[in-house]
């Protein structure tokens, strides 16, 4: 079963409060196991170009079924075959902190990617809001 769009909205209210106590402001963006947007929060005062960094952590996470970490693995690893897959894709894939995978009885439903913060926080703030799906 794919993520819903209530669940979309649960992880991204989940990562703004995670946020919230730490003082910053973020974008959530939530996508589906093929890249496709299902839900984008930008809090109020976050940067205006952390909603496209928070949908290119997530469609890279969901697409390649890597963290964002993983992804810059394999960007610093094998930097011209990253470059050559990320062609593959309509928006460009931000490897390193703050994507998680969406998992759901083994098989993997899409991602999450936040922005806005320090990339230690964007991951937080992502791993917070997968926590949300549990709840």
């Amino acid at each position: 079963m794919p993520v819903s769009y209530d669940e979309a909205l649960r992880m991204i209210q989940a990562a703004h409060e995670r946020a919230r106590q730490m003082g910053i402001r973020v974008t959530a963006a939530v996508v589906d196991e093929g890249g496709l947007l299902q839900g984008l929060g930008r809090m109020t005062g976050a940067p205006p170009l952390s909603a496209q960094i928070a949908e290119s952590k997530a469609v890279g996470a969901a697409l390649w079924h890597r963290d964002g970490a993983s992804l810059a693995e394999v960007n610093q690893q094998r930097p011209a075959f990253f470059q050559a897959v990320a062609q593959l894709v309509s928006l460009p894939i931000i490897p390193g902190l703050g994507s998680a995978l969406i998992r759901r009885d083994g098989a993997i439903l899409g991602a999450i990617g936040v922005s806005g913060g320090k990339p230690e926080q964007d991951l937080d703030c992502a791993e917070h809001g997968l926590r949300a799906l549990s709840v």
